[in-house]
């Protein structure tokens, strides 16, 4: 097996893992085990929950409808063990494109900045934990796994060798279409974190109705305490319990987010699908913004069933991958594309 070879199938293991990793971490989340072993990196300064039986027996015992029990904690380090051996496939991702850093098909400083973002990742990881859930760490969270799977995306691409299309003219890309799906790539990411947020505060049933919520297309929210970032779980910026009109203010962003991110990755699916070479990949963000939509209004309806709300965040996995393929597919580097695009912007 060459090196080349080696590199591109753990670049593929990684993606693969990483895909699970996020949506097996919501799971975890979703079935409130996130504290399921209070501590780091251990669980109660052990290896393994089998080791730490008698100290997770004893607070279950204590607080019988807290977040530690036996199958919490499992949940907890199995997570724990997927992510940390991810990140030492990344390393090894990172060791092999320096020593291939020559090869067209590879990408060092792509790999060696995914090591960084896999490292603040597992921070953000520890401090989850350690800071008791609190939104904005879970939600960068969430957002550090997807760059992740964004990065492993890319390295991905370029090592299978998937081919970019030419120059604008003659059936190339045109700059405002290439502006158009960065410009996609970049409001989904702060649709998930709008998603991220709904769910890291409890606020997915704040409506419970759909299309309006308590019956109106403009419900009576609390916007002022409904995004204070520094905070605790529950809690407002001065350590009042968070409202409901705060949840629902949250919940309708994110409606009101999926509605105008939705309008434009179909525009960007449908142009996609009239043009030569990109025609299966619009096929596939208008089946995936379906099918994410779908799940969202599911949720709803059905009042957040744990499997189709970690089902919704594979959905956000799988755009932002698709996404990530769109843009990489778009990215034509010859030298007139470039001016074109600096004209357009300026």
């Amino acid at each position: 097996m060459t090196l080349l070879t080696l590199y591109r199938r753990l670049v593929l293991l990684a993606l693969g893992l990483t895909a699970f990793v996020v949506v097996f971490g919501a799971y975890v989340r979703l079935s409130d085990a996130g504290l399921g072993c209070p501590d780091w990196p251990g669980c109660y300064g052990k290896l393994s929950p089998a080791h730490a039986a008698d100290q997770i027996l004893d607070a279950h015992e204590a607080d019988p409808h807290g977040p530690v029990s036996l199958p919490k904690a499992w949940k907890e380090m199995i997570h724990r063990y997927l992510a940390a051996g991810l990140g030492l496939i990344i390393v090894a991702i990172a060791l092999l494109a320096g020593r291939l850093r020559r090869d067209p098909q590879v990408a060092p400083l792509v790999a060696w900045l995914l090591v960084g973002v896999v490292v603040f990742q597992g921070l953000l990881g520890k401090w989850t934990v350690t800071l008791l859930l609190k939104p904005a760490i879970v939600t960068a969270h969430l957002l550090g796994g997807l760059t992740t799977l964004a990065l492993l995306a890319w390295l991905a691409l370029r090592a299978v060798g998937v081919d970019r299309l030419q120059a604008a003219g003659a059936g190339g890309i045109a700059p405002r279409l290439y502006i158009a799906a960065r410009t996609a790539l970049v409001l989904l990411f702060v649709q998930i974190a709008l998603g991220g947020w709904t769910s890291t505060n409890y606020a997915a049933l704040a409506c419970t109705d759909f299309p309006t919520c308590h019956g109106s297309l403009w419900p009576d929210a609390d916007y002022a305490n409904a995004f204070h970032v520094v905070r605790e779980l529950g809690m407002t910026a001065d350590g009042e319990l968070l409202s409901n009109s705060a949840l629902t203010a949250i919940h309708w962003s994110h409606r009101v987010g999926a509605l105008l991110i939705g309008a434009l990755l179909l525009v960007l699916g449908a142009t996609l699908m009239r043009r030569r070479g990109t025609e299966q990949l619009g096929v596939a963000l208008v089946a995936a913004l379906v099918l994410q939509l779908s799940l969202g209004i599911a949720n709803v309806w059905l009042s957040l069933p744990l499997g189709l709300a970690a089902a919704h965040n594979a959905g956000a996995a799988l755009l932002v991958a698709l996404m990530v393929a769109i843009n990489y597919r778009l990215a034509a580097t010859p030298a007139r594309t470039r001016q074109r695009l600096v004209a357009l912007a300026g």
